[in-house]
């Protein structure tokens, strides 16, 4: 199999993990498949020595994280004049709506800032180890457990609080004592 081909097959076979990953450090679904679309073209100049990698699809992820990472820098040195000021803790048709697992957990995890929802992805959706993790976005492992234990906080409370925005609250009993007269 040649190069472009072997390198197809790759993109291919890994295209919907590497969209799942990048929709939960992005939020956004189009931004996604573009940081997903930009990761392997650049794993594609270096596609002879990644191909032979044990995980290519980590090599791939790492780029993401890299090219998210610089997304959120380029951002933050900006002002974003706005109508009026979103509500972080309620995304637009709010996660507390749906009763599908994978919309309520992605709607909480859009909540989190973005260094800590990339610290939960990479540490549990992907299954890095503390260590890697520091290693893919640059810090100490020290910040990658502090920003783990801040943000699986934070994920609770934005779960429970959705939980009870979808379990109406029981009605107040009906008086049913008796007059003994």
């Amino acid at each position: 199999m040649g190069h472009d081909e072997d390198f197809g097959a790759f993109v291919a076979r890994a295209w919907p993990g590497l969209v799942r990953t990048a929709v939960l450090l992005t939020g956004d679904l189009t931004r996604a498949e573009d940081l997903a679309q930009e990761a392997l073209v650049r794993t594609h100049r270096w596609w002879r020595s990644v191909r032979r990698q044990d995980a290519p699809e980590a090599y791939v992820r790492v780029a993401m994280v890299n090219l998210q990472r610089s997304w959120w820098r380029r951002r933050a040195g900006r002002e974003v004049l706005v109508d009026a000021v979103p509500d972080r803790a309620a995304p637009p048709g709010g996660f507390g709506t749906t009763s599908d697992p994978d919309e309520v957990l992605a709607g909480a995890l859009a909540t989190l800032p973005a260094r800590m929802r990339a610290t939960l992805v990479l540490r549990f959706y992907e299954d890095l180890s503390e260590r890697q993790v520091a290693d893919a976005l640059g810090c100490a492992v020290g910040t990658v457990k502090s920003q783990t234990s801040r943000g699986l906080e934070q994920l609770r409370s934005a779960l429970a609080a959705a939980s009870h925005e979808r379990i109406p609250e029981p009605a107040e009993p009906a008086d049913t004592t008796r007059s003994t007269r």
